[in-house]
């Protein structure tokens, strides 16, 4: 009985934990307060931190530090899109494809090309792994300032 009881508490600390520690959002879809975004809930208009957590020491990123974009931010998401493609790219062209996928919509949300602004682009990406296990598609594309300043407010048609 006793250990029944310490694995009920065990059990609501974890999920307390992670209750706490998500990020908040207003009506809106907004990040209010500042907390862990799952990689797979990831929106257009997020923003987030550096410093990502990943699943069982692999390559995969389980979440990332979720802040409201009116505080100094590293990232903002500007792109959430699905892979299309048959079958899992050979090689490195799943991030090349990932890459340049994110390049094209990087204009629309920016307000100027690629190739003179001062953001670079931070992509999130399926491993051969999560698309044969997790039936993962998703890609995320994120621009960060290139100098590694803390970007303040959304970059959404700045022109920076």
């Amino acid at each position: 009985m006793r250990n029944w009881i310490i694995g009920i508490a065990i059990a609501g600390g974890i999920y307390a934990a992670s209750t706490v520690m998500r990020a908040d959002r207003d009506e809106t879809g907004a990040i209010v307060d500042a907390g862990s975004i799952d990689a797979f809930a990831m929106r257009v208009g997020d923003c987030f931190d550096d410093g990502s957590t990943f699943a069982d020491d692999s390559p995969e990123v389980n979440s990332v530090a979720g802040i409201p974009c009116s505080n100094p931010h590293d990232n903002e998401v500007y792109a959430v899109f699905d892979v299309n493609a048959a079958s899992f790219p050979a090689g490195d062209e799943m991030a090349r494809m990932a890459f340049e996928s994110c390049k094209q919509r990087f204009t629309s949300f920016v307000g100027k090309d690629y190739e003179s602004s001062a953001l670079d682009i931070a992509t999130l990406y399926p491993t051969r792994d999560s698309w044969n296990e997790q039936n993962d598609r998703e890609v995320v594309c994120a621009v960060y300032d290139v100098a590694a300043a803390k970007l303040t407010g959304s970059v959404k048609g700045r022109a920076l």
